[in-house]
Order: C-alpha cells, then sequence, then structure tokens
C-alpha cells in the first residue's frame, strides 16, 4: 500500500509523520524495543563498515542527574522529567572490530593505530550518520525521540566516557508522547528546490 507520494506507507509515518517531542507520558520503554531499535539500525552503511556508534541509556533518575549539570539550560528540565535518555556516542578505537566488521581493510587497523586524529574524523562522520538511523529505528520501534545538541560535550565524556574514550555526539531523549503538550506543530521545510542542483 503505498500513499499519494508513491512512498511506502511505513516510509511516509518515519518521515512526514512522526514529530520531534519535548515531553512524554505513557509506559516505560522497554528492552525490546531498543533491541529491535538497535537490530535495524545497525544494518545503515558506514564508511568501511566500521559502525562507530555507541549508545549508553540513562533510565534512572539517578543516571540522568548525572547529566543534567551538562545539558543547556533549555534541554536540563525535559532531560530530567524523560524516562529514557541515550547518550549517543562514537568509539574512537572502532579500528580494533576492522578484521570482523571489513575484513578485506583488516591491515588498516594497524595503520589507524598511530592516527589518532584520522580515527576521531571517521568515527565522527559515521557516527553522526548512524545517529540519524538511531532515530528513525527508535520511530519504527513505536517510540518518540527528543535529540538534542545542546549539552557540554567535553563534560559529558568526562563524566561517563572517562574510561572507554567514547566521545559524545547527541543526547535523545526517548518514549511515549505526552498529547497534546509533547508534540510542537511542525515547522516548514525547505523546498526540493531549494536544496537541490546539478551540474
Amino acid at each position: 500500500m503505498t500513499t499519494v507520494s508513491g512512498l511506502p506507507t511505513a516510509y511516509e509515518y518515519l518521515s512526514t509523520e512522526a514529530h520531534t517531542v519535548s515531553a512524554f507520558d505513557g509506559p516505560p520503554v522497554t528492552d525490546g524495543q531498543l533491541q529491535q531499535a538497535y537490530d535495524l539500525m545497525k544494518w545503515g552503511p558506514t564508511a568501511m563498515n566500521i559502525t562507530p556508534l555507541r549508545i549508553l541509556a540513562l533510565r534512572s533518575a539517578q543516571a540522568r542527574a548525572r547529566l543534567a549539570p551538562h545539558m543547556s539550560d533549555g534541554n536540563r528540565s525535559k532531560t530530567v522529567a524523560a524516562p529514557l535518555t541515550l547518550v549517543a556516542a562514537t568509539d574512537t578505537r572502532f579500528h580494533a572490530h576492522l578484521p570482523v566488521l571489513a575484513p578485506h581493510r583488516a591491515e588498516l587497523a594497524v595503520a589507524l593505530e598511530s592516527a589518532p586524529e584520522r580515527r576521531e574524523s571517521i568515527a565522527h562522520k559515521s557516527g553522526l550518520i548512524q545517529v540519524g538511523y538511531l532515530i528513525v529505528a527508535l520511530r519504527a520501534a513505536g517510540l518518540h525521540v527528543g535529540p538534542m545538541g545542546g549539552f557540554d560535550a567535553a563534560g559529558v565524556d568526562t563524566e561517563f566516557f572517562s574510561a572507554s574514550g567514547w566521545r559524545s555526539l547527541l543526547v535523545l531523549n526517548v518514549g511515549n508522547a505526552a498529547a497534546p503538550e509533547g508534540v510542537r506543530p511542525r515547522a516548514a521545510r525547505l523546498t526540493f528546490e531549494d536544496t537541490y542542483t546539478e551540474l
């Protein structure tokens, strides 16, 4: 079944009907929903299949309270109130998994060991791509998402990732939308003509 746009209705829902959410209510997010979202997200392409995204789930109020001081003023209260917050991060030591994830490039792991800046650049780009997949996958699992970039990344990394060396990319509040106050009216988007050029 398709809509008038010619796209399957599932794609229509994930892109045009789902909204960013700032307030949540209803049942808690289950581990099964998170697993389902991950199992969808993991198939999206990344550079050399490095899949550097790492996810820290802050489910308890105490865990979110540790995050709160690092959030911007506009994001702090809604993060504290959210049923679940995910810190999406990137693993700059992704190269250790290359023999499994990209066996045809396994030798690159040795070269990357002594190139931390190159690793961080590669991981950052592919990690952000994977965050986009994750948002869509969480929607597909029946959840609503409130992505936020307003936070002190260095503070979050020190608070949570000093041992792992992960680098935070985005913070996402996840749950079921509180109606109607949790969903803002949809804002305008640029048209195809505004954004497309051809040579």
